[in-house]
């Protein structure tokens, strides 16, 4: 079966700006306090419910799994870019990075306790995101916790140049209703939503939403 053309589109783009990535793309240390706090409250919770662990898709260099792990969360990475993989595991050889779509995980049914998709599923077309939340849905622990965060919005972007390289993906933002909708269908149950107005170096609208899958069908 032929891989879809978004896809390809995002893999070959993030192999081609994944070294500018990591230079024009913040650490962990100085996201915003709102967005730290989130990625905080998600770590904690998924620790303490313990069903399994955490995986970061959508990783990109590794940098907010590595921020996972130091917060006691048993994480690992995955990710479309083979480069931005290579910094993964060159810049944090304790943990696990492969390379994998969201769009069919080679997870087993179950398995995760959590999900983080981090700025990660807005290349993704708006009619494969059901696709997406069911794997989430398929992947997660009965009880599993899902920490999405993005831009919000109601626009297709099509870049010519993305992190000072050429580009071919685009992006899809969406109200953010509308993902807790998408969400909801796909039995995961958002239980807290923030949103953030442009600033500092986020010139969109932003937001986080938590969610579980139910513990009982």
């Amino acid at each position: 079966m032929a891989e879809p053309s978004f896809l390809t589109a995002v893999r070959e783009s993030y192999d081609t700006v994944a070294a500018d990535y990591l230079q024009r793309v913040p650490p962990p240390a100085e996201m915003d306090p709102l967005s730290r706090a989130m990625l905080a409250g998600f770590a904690e919770l998924v620790r303490t419910a313990a069903l399994g662990p955490v995986a970061d898709l959508g990783c990109g260099p590794g940098r907010v799994t590595a921020h996972l792990a130091g917060l006691g969360v048993s994480a690992f990475g995955v990710d479309l870019s083979p480069k931005m993989i290579g910094l993964a595991r060159r810049a944090y050889p304790n943990l696990r990075f492969t390379e994998g779509s969201m769009t069919a995980l080679e997870t087993r049914d179950g398995e995760l306790g959590g999900i983080l998709a981090w700025y990660s599923t807005h290349h993704t077309p708006p009619q494969w995101l059901p696709d997406v939340f069911a794997e989430f849905h398929r992947t997660l622990a009965p009880g599993g916790y899902l920490l999405w965060g993005d831009y919000a919005g109601d626009e297709r972007l099509r870049p010519t140049h993305g992190y000072g390289r050429p580009v071919s993906y685009e992006s899809y933002l969406l109200p953010l209703d509308r993902m807790v909708e998408l969400l909801d269908r796909a039995g995961l149950v958002v239980t807290a939503r923030l949103e953030q107005e442009p600033g500092g170096r986020v010139n969109r609208p932003h937001a986080c939403l938590l969610a579980r899958k139910p513990e009982r069908p």
